[in-house]
């Protein structure tokens, strides 16, 4: 990306092009150290919704003062359920576990496409602008909320956590 017009023209098209309030990575030495992860919410623009907060069993998410904030986190609360994964309808949420292998990190995202992955299968991880930037490997398939919103976990190179926010299912 070179000039400011283009970042602002991602932005605006909805691509994250840096962290900013709505959009930031949880604390990196608690995040490495935390069993299941934290959950990763890039929700950087003010609109109404709030089913990450509603839908948070432990109160991770904080309450909002108005209808339009964007989320905030309290890590000592997340316990990495993603349950608001599945109930984000921006596709928004995520959950990061950088503690699965010395190298490797697993994501778990929201997915609505057909075909749906299988466990066990490698699928493209696609970065902020659809580009495909690692394999990664399926090792769950769920769907929390009963809606035909899946969670599928995907094993990603620990490196490309910040980067990698989409799969491809490669037939």
């Amino acid at each position: 990306m070179g000039c400011t017009c283009d970042k602002e023209k991602l932005f605006n098209s909805g691509i994250l092009v840096e962290h900013t309030e709505g959009a930031v990575l949880p604390p990196q030495e608690a995040w490495e150290a935390k069993k299941g992860g934290y959950v990763v919410i890039e929700c950087p623009k003010r609109i109404p919704c709030n089913p990450c907060y509603t839908s948070c069993p432990t109160g991770a998410v904080l309450p909002f003062e108005d209808i339009n904030d964007v989320p905030q986190i309290d890590y000592a609360k997340c316990t990495g359920c993603g349950i608001c994964v599945s109930r984000c309808p921006g596709l928004a949420c995520f959950v990061i576990d950088m503690t699965y292998a010395a190298d490797k990190a697993v994501i778990k995202l929201p997915y609505e496409m057909l075909p749906l992955p299988e466990k066990g299968k490698t699928v493209k991880c696609l970065d902020r602008t659809g580009e495909a930037v690692a394999d990664g490997e399926v090792i769950a398939v769920t769907e929390p909320s009963k809606d035909r919103t899946y969670v599928v976990s995907v094993v990603i190179p620990k490196e490309m956590a910040d980067q990698i926010r989409a799969i491809k299912v490669v037939c």
